[in-house]
């Protein structure tokens, strides 16, 4: 079967691996010039399996009144005259219950502890290199609340197959003793030791000249701005394309941030809206005041990820519209708190700055699999948890195709009603 993927993020690429792998024929279109270019290139760099509870949650409604009124906050919203803007946060805001919250973590931490297994076995075979690092990782708080919070969520996760541990914190400066500056604001830690990092673009390339060998064949359509899909009744016919049409037997959506544009010439309206986040990567001056384990700052949302010679610092979710400018005033916030953070891990005099959109739902959880046109499947939606969550959901697109079951329930990921596009809306299960 000849299966177009539209989208070489992350996502796109890994869904290209497992429908190869399966011996079919695949192209991969993307408007850009190369793997891993949006999304992908320089998100925080965490594959954090453990750590995918929504953004959507109780505590963020409390917490949201603050955000807004705060211009450091790590949500920003400035308001468009774009309905679907108002309702992705109305859809947000109505999923900000402990009972959503839960059910999704549950469903989230199914998928994202196969795509772990999925990773490693993926590791071992392949080879590809991306700095790829297993030293775990450490959410540090600074109130007695959030801290308390934390540990709420790590009993809860216990029974679910999570293996952490709450410690406090001089055991935080044990774990990583380049935390000795904000040391004074500690109040405790969660510790996952199987925690992972990676640099994502770097998995991108290597797993695009993976895919581009004799082994598996894949063609790669690049420079193509993908433009609307020719539909008959329930079926697509074709894709076309600013450089013409192409058609395949079957198509798979996974063009993040631009999804639902595409969806839309199918009939199909996605709740994704793009959550603006930054990153500036830095080199390692001195390797022991630099953090070996990943690090992620729960009061101020901010992830630091060690890759190799560089240190990755990235947070923010800007829900700002689709500009992809750098905003100077948010990067300059990241330098701040990485000097404040880890003052003697670079000089910070020359960082590499970089911003994405990161394709959100409301609920926080992706879109996966079949949709009401028959031959058209989705691989959408994973926000900030697109280098987590892609190996899982890639072999599922790849079951769906070959007709086998997938290996974890869908129960919350699958369409389950779609209306016209005119409507702009298509709910997904629970």
């Amino acid at each position: 079967m000849h299966v177009l993927v539209l989208g070489a993020g992350v996502t796109g690429l890994t869904t290209a691996y497992c429908l190869a792998r399966d011996g079919h024929t695949v192209t991969v279109v993307d408007r850009e010039g190369g793997p891993g270019l949006g999304a992908s290139y320089a998100n925080g760099g965490q594959l954090s399996y453990s750590y995918v509870a929504p953004l959507a949650s109780p505590g963020a409604l409390l917490d949201l009144p603050f955000w807004l009124l705060d211009r450091t906050s790590p949500l920003r919203f400035r308001p468009q005259l774009d309905p679907h803007q108002w309702r992705w946060c109305l859809q947000f805001l109505m999923a900000c219950t402990s009972t959503q919250s839960r059910r999704t973590t549950e469903r989230l931490l199914t998928l994202a502890l196969y795509s772990r297994a999925l990773m490693e076995e993926f590791v071992a075979q392949t080879g590809v290199e991306f700095v790829h690092s297993r030293t775990g990782k450490l959410v540090v708080y600074s109130t007695e609340k959030g801290f308390r919070g934390g540990v709420a969520q790590m009993r809860f996760q216990e029974r679910l197959g999570c293996e952490q541990r709450a410690v406090d914190a001089a055991v935080c400066l044990e774990i990583e003793p380049a935390l000795l500056h904000i040391r004074d604001r500690l109040v405790g830690g969660i510790f996952t030791p199987s925690e992972q990092a990676g640099d994502c673009h770097r998995f991108c390339a290597g797993l695009e000249s993976l895919l581009r060998t004799e082994t598996y064949g894949v063609t790669f359509a690049y420079g193509r701005t993908a433009s609307r899909f020719v539909c008959d009744r329930q079926r697509v016919l074709a894709l076309e394309t600013d450089q013409g049409v192409v058609e395949a037997d079957a198509y798979v959506l996974a063009l993040g941030a631009g999804s639902r544009t595409l969806a839309r010439t199918a009939g199909l309206g996605l709740p994704i809206y793009p959550l603006k986040g930054y990153s500036l990567s830095v080199a390692v001056r001195d390797p022991a005041a630099t953090p070996r384990v990943s690090v992620t700052d729960h009061a101020r949302k901010i992830v630091y990820a060690r890759l190799g010679d560089r240190l990755r610092v990235a947070g923010m979710a800007d829900v700002v519209g689709y500009g992809r400018e750098l905003d100077q005033d948010r990067l300059a916030l990241l330098i701040r708190e990485a000097k404040s953070a880890f003052p003697e891990a670079s000089d910070y005099r020359r960082v590499e700055p970089w911003c994405g959109l990161r394709p959100a739902t409301p609920t926080s959880k992706p879109m996966l699999g079949h949709t009401p046109m028959s031959n058209l499947l989705l691989n959408v939606g994973h926000g900030a948890l697109g280098f987590t969550l892609a190996m899982g959901s890639a072999r599922v697109i790849g079951d769906l195709v070959a007709g086998r079951r997938p290996a974890i329930p869908l129960a919350g990921f699958t369409v389950t009603e779609a209306q016209p596009a005119a409507g702009a809306r298509l709910a997904v299960a629970s």
